[in-house]
């Protein structure tokens, strides 16, 4: 029996996409979605190859503690967006409304919920953001990436589905397994996000140098952000490196496949993809990030045996020098890092959270009916 589901997705990619994942299993099985958003100049890019309705609702983050006139404004524009949000939703109620979790979200979920509408929420991160937080014993569903994520959310039935990804995504993974082994030169991907990060760019290439004539028997694949791809890429030139170095790449899940070890940040959607494509890591969490969530993200997939963490402050060149030398030494490391990854990877993160969504929505239709 088809369904109507609303998708409150809105405001980064980190939420937008596992979002459009959601929803590409839903409309394969035959159900009406509509998307949420706040407006914010990256979700057109994101959203170019949805074709389904989009309903969009201002939105801004709401500040830590009380700021005067900015706490004020915060305020009356959630206020103003719940109140456009039941405006819309009474008019044509759906069946169940998704939340992905920030600030864009909370309109839509608190208005859903007044109006009686099922709520399943998803959180991405090991610690919840603060609009999953508040949402998640108002939810129907509480569902989650990370089993960790239980000793943050301690009283609501977690259900952990995984990080949902886009199928192009997991589809990749899955014909990186099925391609023999390669033998070849140790290849490294370095990638601090689609801006890059100075300080990984730095150290990586310190650490190449130190390495000297070693170094020639490395690969690196480095996405270095706009601002360092033609320092980045002239270094490696001077020090004879085979390299790949670039600003951006829409290819990286072939990278991921081409990798013996990754050098990166700890978001979700990295972790995921990750463990889906098996590459051991090592993980430099982003020092700012919100409630040093990419730190509990690090640490997690550390506990598990599939990454090694050190922190931006104590990140060096000669020690990743050393590292680099040992990790390219110790394949059976490597492989018992694959394997541990191959546990944690859910490749079907995107139907477990529309089986969810189903069956919250179908409850709610039995309720109701």
């Amino acid at each position: 029996m088809s369904l109507r589901v609303h998708i409150a997705c809105g405001g980064t990619g980190g939420h937008i996409f596992p979002g459009l994942a959601t929803a590409e299993v839903l409309v394969e099985r035959g159900h009406e979605v509509t998307l949420w958003l706040a407006g914010k100049d990256v979700e057109a890019a994101a959203t170019a190859g949805w074709r389904g309705p989009v309903m969009t609702v201002a939105a801004e983050g709401y500040p830590s503690g009380w700021l005067g006139w900015k706490s004020v404004r915060s305020s009356w524009l959630l206020l103003r967006a719940i109140w456009r949000c039941r405006g819309y939703l009474r008019a044509r109620p759906p069946n169940a409304m998704l939340a992905m979790g920030s600030y864009a979200c909370v309109g839509p979920s608190w208005a859903a919920r007044g109006l009686g509408v099922p709520l399943v929420i998803h959180e991405a991160n090991v610690i919840p953001g603060r609009a999953i937080a508040w949402l998640a014993r108002r939810a129907n569903v509480v569902a989650a990436s990370f089993e960790e994520t239980r000793f943050h959310l301690r009283r609501v039935d977690l259900h952990v589905t995984g990080m949902p990804l886009r199928r192009e995504i997991v589809n990749r993974a899955a014909a990186a397994a099925a391609t023999p082994a390669r033998n070849g030169r140790f290849t490294v991907l370095v990638t601090g996000g689609s801006r890059g990060a100075h300080r990984l760019n730095e150290t990586m290439v310190e650490a190449v140098r130190q390495l000297r004539a070693a170094a020639r028997r490395l690969r690196i694949l480095h996405l270095t952000g706009p601002a360092d791809e033609a320092f980045v890429r002239a270094a490696y030139d001077s020090l004879g490196v085979e390299h790949d170095a670039r600003a951006f790449t829409l290819d990286i899940h072939d990278w991921y496949a081409r990798a013996d070890l990754a050098i990166c940040r700890a978001g979700a959607a990295t972790c995921a993809e990750l463990a889906l494509f098996a590459v051991p890591a090592l993980l430099v969490p982003y020092p700012h990030a919100v409630r040093n969530h990419q730190l509990a993200n690090a640490r997690a997939l550390a506990r598990h045996g599939g990454a090694d963490v050190v922190e931006e402050r104590d990140l060096d060149c000669g020690w990743l020098a050393e590292y680099l030398a040992g990790m390219a030494a110790a394949p059976d490391r490597r492989e018992r890092m694959r394997a541990a990854l191959r546990r944690d990877a859910r490749a079907d993160a995107a139907e477990r959270l529309a089986d969810l969504v189903e069956k919250a929505a179908r409850h709610g239709r039995a309720r109701d009916g």
